[in-house]
């Protein structure tokens, strides 16, 4: 079946204003970490030109900022210096040579924001404090209001200036425009405040000045925020009047949608596997039937299935998919060409893209290693190039045993294939996967299984042989005669040195999961891991009829939810599964009833009645085998290792480190 046939409305082109895109597909904008020095850096070029070779039909940046007063995170391009035109050109060439449109995203964070780099006053339509920044802004005058207006239309020059082919005002979840529209925190009694018409005052006027910026040969698109899942604030039927007056201006060419509001709930905008695809289709649906404008739909499209039929079903005119496309820039491509289950899925885990910006870090992908290093990949392929094709052919092909089908091994695998090398994979349990099989049994973790999914299914594509139920020791490595091993052999429970040998029901999680310990009764899980371990086994147990308490040494359990925005939904299950949270207890000893635990704030002692314990704590690296391996007489062998079996950490660091260990081959 051809990809027209399959998807019918997917690959159709579409006018947006001036612009035809050639496929509904978008990269919709979303923050990326990669500028430099308030300048977009050769990184945004690489990053968004892999997106347009994969098939992307339009591209829209990441914000640019329009005020010196919005500097809400360190590394936000300052599109109000002339300085950014360079890097845009730069840009919009690299995009425009896969013959791709790229919009650009320009926005002021409002009161969404702090003043920690600009060292001055946040501006806002109201002194309203955001509960995230926790810092009261500025009430704008009218003179600043025509500041803001003024910012917006130097921005929209700049851009024109750098190539793009169009513009969107980021009006939506985190921006000053939608803390004008919203009733939460635009508490005015000016000519800005009040009634709708005259919250959609400074939107207006920012549509009207950015027009006659760009003129008519650029596109021009508004994102409004369809619901801000706040009390008192934006909803719906706000967002269908407000869309309706966009259009009735006569200056816009398009609507993009979105859902929440960053700083309160973005666990709602960036939707974790917790979420179900397409939970946000009701705004752009809405909106839909009230214009006439083309309207983009948002909201965890996993496959191209997915997008084609919201389009089908006429919820939206096109789809933005970012997290599938940061996963695998070929996308769209492998969708035209009928290869979907060639597409690297997304598992919407939320770790390395929204969790890298929560930790000011660059974005990047779990299952992806080359998202976020596009611009060194591609000068180390330049180079290669430069120096001559034959230099990767004219490596020796090498035979390589990888010991071990986790994430560390798989990538180890496919990754050392692609240099040229052949590739054995032993695994001593009868399927791939290692502890990510486990790991995506317990409640709303599934799509974790696809990483695994889509390794395995890398490896039998490029020739890899993978072993399974083969126990790999020493001996039996060096029989195969290997040129190169790598070990990724992972990492098993550890008891801490308070749970006596013998103790029966004491179990780590992986037994649980696993199924080798099947605990009842009153149950205590001991985070100290912080993550998914503790909390999915106690949902998992709570399921089942036990009464759970998680206790975690730290303030939160389950702390590090937070920056892959699953804390939220852990908070409310926990709840509605009745599951107790008890924090800053350190475990000290178990008697077979009672776990003993020190409150470590108070160094008071508390003792929990409970029947099992169930522990989440840091395991112990399987690392055996690698100093064997490394022992072996002769210079021949070389050993590398990666993953677990170096320090147990989580999934990313095992692909990173597989992928490496297989180049080092």
């Amino acid at each position: 079946m051809t990809a027209t046939a399959r998807y019918r409305h997917l690959f159709t082109p579409l006018r947006v204003g001036p612009v035809v895109v050639p496929n509904r597909i978008v990269f919709s904008a979303h923050l990326t970490n990669y500028a430099q020095d308030g300048l977009p850096s050769e990184q945004h070029a690489a990053y968004y030109a892999a997106r347009a070779a994969g098939g992307a039909g339009l591209i829209v940046t990441e914000e640019h900022s329009t005020h010196p007063t919005d500097w809400p995170y360190e590394k936000l391009i300052h599109g109000f210096h002339p300085e950014v035109i360079p890097g845009y050109r730069r840009i919009t060439e690299a995009v425009h040579r896969h013959g791709t449109p790229i919009f650009a995203q320009i926005n002021h964070n409002g009161g969404q924001a702090s003043s920690m780099y600009s060292r001055l006053p946040v501006w806002a339509a109201s002194p309203v404090g955001d509960p995230l920044f926790r810092e009261v802004p500025k009430e704008v005058d009218r003179r600043e209001i025509a500041e803001i207006v003024a910012g917006y239309a130097l921005v929209a020059e700049h851009c024109k200036a750098g190539g793009f082919d169009g513009i969107e005002l980021q009006c939506s979840h985190s921006s000053i425009v939608r803390g004008f529209l919203s009733p939460a925190v635009n508490v005015r009694s000016d000519e800005y405040g009040g009634s709708l018409g005259n919250r959609a005052r400074l939107l207006l006027q920012i549509t009207a000045a950015v027009r006659e910026a760009i003129g008519r040969d650029l596109a021009l698109g508004v994102r409004l925020c369809g619901d801000e899942l706040i009390e008192g604030g934006t909803t719906i039927d706000d967002a269908v009047e407000v869309a309706r007056m966009v259009e009735g201006q006569g200056l816009t060419d398009y609507v993009n949608t979105s859902i929440g509001v960053a700083t309160a709930s973005l666990f709602m905008i960036e939707a974790s596997m917790q979420v179900p695809p397409g939970y946000a289709l009701f705004i752009p649906s809405a909106l839909r039937k009230a214009i006439d404008l083309p309207v983009v739909g948002v909201g965890r499209f996993k496959d191209p299935v997915q997008a084609d039929r919201a389009l089908a079903e006429g919820h939206c005119d096109l789809v933005g998919v970012v997290r599938g496309q940061i996963a695998d820039a070929d996308f769209a491509a492998k969708a035209r060409a009928g290869q979907v289950d060639d597409i690297r899925l997304c598992l919407s885990c939320n770790q390395e893209c929204v969790g890298r910006m929560g930790l000011n870090r660059w974005l990047g992908c779990i299952e992806n290693p080359r998202t976020g290093r596009e611009a060194h990949d591609d000068r180390v392929e330049a180079a290669v190039g430069a120096a001559g094709a034959s230099v990767r052919l004219g490596v020796k092909p090498k035979k390589v045993v990888v010991v071990g089908a986790g994430p560390a091994g798989l990538q180890a695998a496919s990754s050392a294939t692609r240099q040229g090398h052949s590739v054995v994979v032993l695994e001593r349990e009868d399927r791939p996967g290692g502890q990510v099989i486990g790991a995506a049994s317990v409640p709303s973790r599934a799509e974790f299984g696809d990483l695994v999914r889509n390794q395995v299914r890398d490896c039998r594509q490029l020739g890899v042989e993978i072993r399974c139920g083969v126990v790999a020791d020493r001996d039996v490595v060096l029989a195969l005669e290997p040129d190169v091993v790598v070990v990724a052999t992972g990492a098993e429970p550890q008891r801490p040195y308070w749970a006596p040998e013998g103790a029966t029901t004491i179990v780590d999680v992986r037994d649980v999961v696993e199924g080798r310990a099947w605990p009842t009764g009153r149950v205590v899980v001991v985070d100290e891991l912080g993550f998914h371990q503790a909390t999915s086994v106690a949902e998992l147990l709570a399921d089942r009829g036990c009464e759970v308490t998680v206790t975690t040494p730290g303030m939160v359990v389950g702390q590090d939810l937070g920056i892959t925005l699953d804390l939220e939904h852990w908070q409310v299950k926990a709840a509605a599964k009745g599951i107790g949270q008890r924090t800053d207890l350190v475990p000290m000893s178990w008697d077979g009833a009672q776990l003993g635990l020190l409150h470590h704030p108070t160094g008071q002692m508390v003792d929990i009645a409970c029947d099992w314990v169930v522990l989440a704590v840091p395991p112990r690296p399987m690392e055996e085998l690698y100093h064997e391996l490394a022992a072996v007489p002769g210079a021949r062998l070389r050993v590398h290792r990666a993953g677990d079996c170096v320090a147990p950490r989580r999934a990313h660091a095992a692909v990173i480190e597989g992928e490496r260990a297989g180049e080092l081959v």
